[in-house]
Order: C-alpha cells, then structure tokens, then sequence
C-alpha cells in the first residue's frame, strides 16, 4: 500500500540499485542518500548548479546506462530526454548542457550588445558583391513583415555606362526606371545605381536615375 492509502501510488523505489552487477559500495554518498532515503534525483540533495550538482547527475546517467541502476518517473525523463550533467564549449567557455543559468546584469548588457553587433546591418547602403552572380548587394527592410532582406542587383558591366549619356537613357527606358518605387526588388536599386557610385568605389558625374 501506497504512504498516501490510495491504492494507486507506485511503491517502487524512485532509485534502485542492481546488486547483482555491482555493490553499492561504488555508489558516492550523494547516490546513496537519494537511494536510502527514497529520494527522486530531481529533489535533488546538492544546491542546482553546484560541482556535486553535475557530478550526481553525470554519475546516475553512467550507471543507469550500465543497467546497474533504475530509475523511474521524472528522473527517467531527465536521463533519456536532456544531457543533464554533461558539458560544453560555448564561445571558449566549459557550461552544463540542459541547465538554465542566471545571468548577471553584467553578462546580459555583454550578450545583448553582442547580439546587436551580430545583427546590425546598414540598410539602404549597396556594397559590392561577389556572390550570387551579381555585382552589388543592398540590405533593405520588407515593410510587409519587418524583415531585413538581401536584394542582389547589377553586372560589371553596368559601371563603363554611368558617365555615358546615351546609354544611361536608354537603360533608363528599357528598365522604366521611373516607374520602379520598391526597394525589395532589384530593379530599383538598378535604376538608381549612379547615386552610390561614390560608396560603391566608382567614378561618376551624375547622380540621377539611368
């Protein structure tokens, strides 16, 4: 019968030790304390976060892969579902997989300007490019939905044309560059290309459309 009268409860041990494989001799005095006591690992005896902390948890996870010791409930769950008591290396530092960490006010300010370097990008400032088939790429903002997109626009051929009247018209025709008003699509950033001459490194006396 279950401590609680109710018939339904699991009696089993939430930690058991299989003897005919090995004493629990092996077993460190944190182990032995969960399983004297009929204590589940997850009230676990160490503070969360603490050396012994992982090492109880690293050396239930062996075991129980040896078949020499059973757990069940949300111990079970813990050992086949997270890496709980194992570590990592994340960005040259050694962190416990699985655990959540508290950072200080010092590390939150560190980790958000990181993020914040990481992600910024100059929007509307075309630079060369050699990916993609194309000679310049521009970061623009998608006003349907907020997100920063890439636009990929131009050939090197397109350079020999800015300070050629003639031809700067008749691309300007051929492309109806007065017609193009949206940023997410190549052909604007075509169209106005001689505007960006000077940061895109080319000579140019004209600042207009083609």
């Amino acid at each position: 019968m279950c401590d609680c009268g109710c018939g339904t409860c699991s009696t089993k041990q939430p930690v058991v030790l299989n003897e005919s494989l090995a004493p629990k001799a092996i077993l460190s005095e944190g182990l032995k304390y969960h399983m004297d006591n009929a204590r589940p690992l997850t009230e676990h005896v160490y503070r969360a976060g603490s050396q012994k902390y992982f090492e109880l948890w690293a050396e239930a996870r062996a075991l129980y892969a040896r078949n020499i010791l059973e757990v069940q409930g949300d111990d079970l769950e813990v050992l086949l579902e997270t890496d709980l008591g194992h570590f990592g290396m994340f960005e040259g530092k050694k962190v416990p997989l699985d655990f959540p960490i508290e950072l200080n006010e010092g590390e939150i300010d560190e980790a958000k300007k990181k993020a914040k370097k990481k992600n910024t990008k100059k929007l509307n400032k075309p630079t060369r490019d050699s990916s993609g088939g194309k000679a310049y790429k521009v970061y623009v903002k998608d006003p349907k939905t907020g997100n920063i997109k890439t636009i990929r626009f131009g050939s090197g051929g397109l350079r020999a044309k800015i300070n050629d009247k003639d031809a700067r018209n008749a691309f300007a025709a051929r492309h109806k560059c007065s017609t193009k008003k949206d940023k997410t699509k190549a052909g604007y950033w075509s169209c106005r290309l001689p505007r960006y001459a000077k940061l895109l490194g080319l000579k140019s006396n004209f600042g207009g459309f083609w």
